[in-house]
């Protein structure tokens, strides 16, 4: 776990899972990075590497993009792992996936968006991939075009799909009970100049994974 993980728990009250043992409370965050494929013109926050893309989402609101990231530059990848609080299937969304989108002049429907395929897994091995419609707005089941709201000083909080931001996802749409496993995969249809081209990598959280 992350230290900004550790400090911001508490506060958001995400304690499930810890007992009078003095066990780590749960944590709903990737706990650590699998594997990392750059792409062309990638680079940008990798000297921050793995604490940049674990813990909380560090926001820039719907005006701004946040810079507390990691780009993946174009047709990169990035595989995260679930230690603790996985993804379960609940109500509504099970996964949240946080970029750095904004909106043009503050209009959800004219985004800055650069776009990446999400797939989850359970062991690591077999994967299924949201299917993602990249051709045009709205951008159902891609990653990487709704702003990202929540950050560890707004005590907004990071798991809740209706105030967080960021683009959610439910495994029930895949067909799938729980994973493990998050991989996010640049599109590649922005131009690869570095270093921040492709897919900016914020955070991922579970939705439900901590949940008493």
């Amino acid at each position: 776990m992350s230290r900004l993980a550790r400090l911001l728990l508490p506060a958001l009250g995400l304690l499930a899972g810890c007992g009078d043992d003095g066990a780590d409370p749960c944590d709903p965050f990737a706990d650590r990075i699998v594997s990392y494929t750059p792409g062309a013109g990638a680079g940008f926050g990798q000297e921050d590497l793995p604490d940049v893309v674990l813990g909380p989402p560090v926001g820039g609101g719907t005006m701004l993009g946040g810079t507390d990231v990691l780009s993946l530059g174009s047709g990169g990848e990035l595989v995260l792992a679930f230690d603790d609080g996985a993804l379960v299937d609940g109500p509504g969304a099970d996964l949240l996936v946080f970029e750095n989108a904004f909106y043009a002049g503050g209009d959800p429907a004219q985004p800055y968006a650069e776009l990446a395929a999400v797939a989850v897994s359970d062991d690591g091995v077999s994967w299924t991939e949201f299917p993602c419609r990249s051709d045009a707005y709205p951008f159902e089941g891609c990653a990487g075009w709704h702003a990202v709201v929540s950050t560890p000083e707004n005590g907004i909080d990071p798991t809740d799909p209706d105030l967080a931001g960021g683009d959610a996802f439910d495994l029930a749409d895949v067909g799938l009970s729980r994973a493990s496993f998050v991989r996010i995969r640049d599109l590649g249809l922005g131009l690869p100049a570095g270093p921040s081209a492709g897919f900016d990598v914020d955070a991922v959280a579970s939705v439900h994974g901590c949940a008493p």
